[in-house]
């Protein structure tokens, strides 16, 4: 780009001092050949380079063609050379814009391909030994210093930190990682050093499967990006078939000078360049994936910007979608002792469960090494488990295990799984265990009806008082339970019969759904890799608020390149007319040409910053 500018500048510098100097005849036009030549001859090899490569027709056969034969008219009738040097500077300065916005738009994108961590740390005879990332097998011990990325996703194993998550999710607030919770590749330890142990390889890891998202997402073009591949091809032979009935039928007709005709016909084919759309229209929508990129919003491709301005209906999986999939204890209801102790019995009854509703309680109650004695403890399948705390046997589980054992239970009005329990089989409550709601959500499906998507649905596995439950806390009118991945599937080829349809979801189980849907989009924090594969559109921090949010960035997109189609058609349309018929110079031919694209690309930029 900066050889470019300094080629410009240097053209431009010389036309200027040979504008002032008294030469005439064939000197004259060598001297204005120089900075023509300065500024274009890589127009004119890639133009050579096409015919002999059978790819004649394309803006750079199209330019060349014009300036030479200007030049040689001028030449022919002792005129001005300036037009044809002029035309190509200012086809080279519209190149610079166009770089300088490739540039922006590739920054944006190429700032996730910083994510690739560089080493990882592995600690050898008390010395910490750097290795590459491929090389570290699932389940060793990595160590991250501060300043550091972490190269493979794993589970701190000792220390704690605050990690810098920009990259993968768009956050700029950095997040809080204690002792035992989760950590994504591509995050930078910003102050502890933390003891990691790795959970997946290098490349199943959340940096490289971004990095190959981010690789493979021009391969699927919108269908607006072909219908312009293919109406340059079309597009470009006509113009030139034009412009050569215009250089020499009007002449032939009417006997005039052919001279006049063919600066016609020069003049038509500057301004017939297609720059303008064959170059704004990609970079309209590479510029939208780097945008949605930088939000934390990973699209697999320009036809997914396409669908998603289209959407008139999202459909959600319930699970880890709309809530965080973890269960927790959401309610206490004791009979006979206080509700600590009520917890404190079931966590006791459930240590040696691996259970998830056994871990649930036990996450609940904090104080498990207390000094309590568990003696006897079975686990019953479909009932629950058994067992002897300080003496009296504890039960826990479901009703009919409360029905042999003749405890007097009675049903909780709330939603979610019950853990009735009883003291040598006397009643003494029970403890709901139910999935959290992601906090998040209610302004996510809110903020999808504001953009106008007129249905959103949820479909779960989940039993029907569940998925009402969490339905009517969210403002969900239409949903379907009890689900299994192939009933999923068949629901949303019925819902998908009445518009263009988003499937939200995370599960191994909902990959099925997301390759089925028009617009599969996966939570990719702690989505399976399953759903992540099948997906068009991931959500690096598992936020629903980021559906609305790909939406509105869709359309500002496909508004763009609406604009970037009309204004360029309708101004070359204008100008080939006005060229036709003799109103139109070559002045005007760069405008409609150079300065056209100019104006195309610097909307197009406009794609990055939504």
């Amino acid at each position: 780009m900066f050889r470019t500018l300094c080629r410009v500048v240097l053209s431009i510098v010389m036309l200027a001092v040979i504008n002032f100097l008294p030469v005439k005849g064939v000197s004259r036009f060598l001297l204005y050949l120089v900075p023509y030549l300065i500024a274009g001859y890589d127009v004119i090899l890639e133009a050579w380079e096409g015919i002999r490569e059978r790819e004649i027709f394309d803006e750079n056969f199209l330019m060349s063609i014009a300036t030479i034969g200007a030049l040689i008219i001028a030449f022919h009738d002792d005129g001005d050379y300036i037009e044809a040097s002029a035309v190509m500077i200012f086809y080279k300065i519209g190149e610079l814009f166009e770089d300088y916005a490739v540039g922006k738009s590739r920054k944006s994108v190429t700032a996730l391909m910083k994510l690739r961590p560089d080493y990882a740390n592995i600690e050898s005879n008390h010395e910490l030994k750097r290795v590459p990332p491929e090389n570290v097998k699932t389940g060793s011990i990595i160590i991250v210093k501060p300043g550091e990325k972490i190269p493979l996703d794993g589970v701190i194993i000792s220390g704690k930190s605050a990690l810098d998550m920009r990259a993968l999710t768009g956050e700029s607030l950095p997040k809080n990682f204690n002792e035992g919770d989760n950590v994504l590749s591509g995050s930078i330890n910003l102050e502890g050093v933390i003891k990691i142990k790795t959970t997946r390889e290098y490349k199943d890891s959340t940096a490289a499967k971004i990095l190959e998202l981010v690789e493979n997402s021009s391969s699927n073009k919108a269908k607006t990006e072909n219908f312009i591949s293919r109406f340059a091809k079309i597009y470009t032979p006509f113009v030139c078939a034009c412009a050569v009935m215009i250089a020499v039928i009007p002449a032939l007709l009417t006997g005039q000078n052919f001279g006049k005709w063919i600066y016609r016909a020069l003049t038509f084919l500057v301004i017939s360049c297609p720059c303008a759309l064959v170059i704004s229209i990609p970079l309209t929508f590479f510029a939208g994936i780097g945008g949605a990129g930088r939000s934390g919003i990973l699209v697999k491709g320009s036809n997914f910007i396409e669908s998603l301005a289209k959407l008139s209906c999202a459909v959600f999986d319930k699970t880890g979608t709309l809530t965080r999939g973890v269960f927790e204890v959401s309610a206490i209801h004791p009979e006979i002792i206080d509700s600590q102790e009520l917890l404190h019995l079931a966590a006791h009854v459930e240590r040696f469960s691996n259970h998830p509703v056994a871990d649930s309680i036990k996450r609940a109650y904090k104080n498990e090494s207390d000094s309590c004695i568990i003696e006897d403890s079975q686990e019953i399948p479909g009932y629950g488990v058994k067992a002897k705390v300080n003496g009296d046997i504890i039960c826990a589980g479901n009703s009919k295990f409360m029905q042999s054992i003749n405890a007097n239970w009675h049903k909780c009005d709330k939603t979610g799984t019950i853990i009735h329990t009883a003291i040598n089989n006397n009643y003494a409550g029970h403890i709901v265990i139910s999935d959290v709601i992601k906090p998040e959500s209610k302004s996510a499906i809110e903020s999808l009806k504001n953009c106008g998507v007129e249905k959103i649905i949820m479909l779960t596995g989940d039993n029907n008082e569940s998925a009402k439950e969490v339905a009517d806390l969210l403002g969900i009118k239409e949903f379907y339970a009890e689900l299994l991945p192939a009933d999923k599937v068949r629901k949303l080829e019925e819902i998908s019969r009445t518009g263009i349809t988003a499937f939200i979801g995370d599960g191994i189980n909902d990959a099925p759904v997301l390759a089925r849907a028009d617009v599969g989009i996966a939570m990719g924090g702690l989505g399976s890799d399953a759903a992540i594969e099948a997906a068009d559109v991931v959500l690096m921090d598992d936020d629903p608020q980021k559906v609305s949010r790909a939406v509105k960035i869709s359309r500002k997109v496909m508004r763009i390149v609406k604009q970037n189609i009309y204004f360029s058609v309708g101004i070359k349309l204008l100008c080939l007319v006005l060229g036709a018929m003799g109103l139109a110079d070559m002045w005007l031919a760069v405008f409609a040409d150079v300065g056209v694209m100019v104006l195309a690309v610097l909307n197009a930029v406009r794609a990055l910053f939504v």
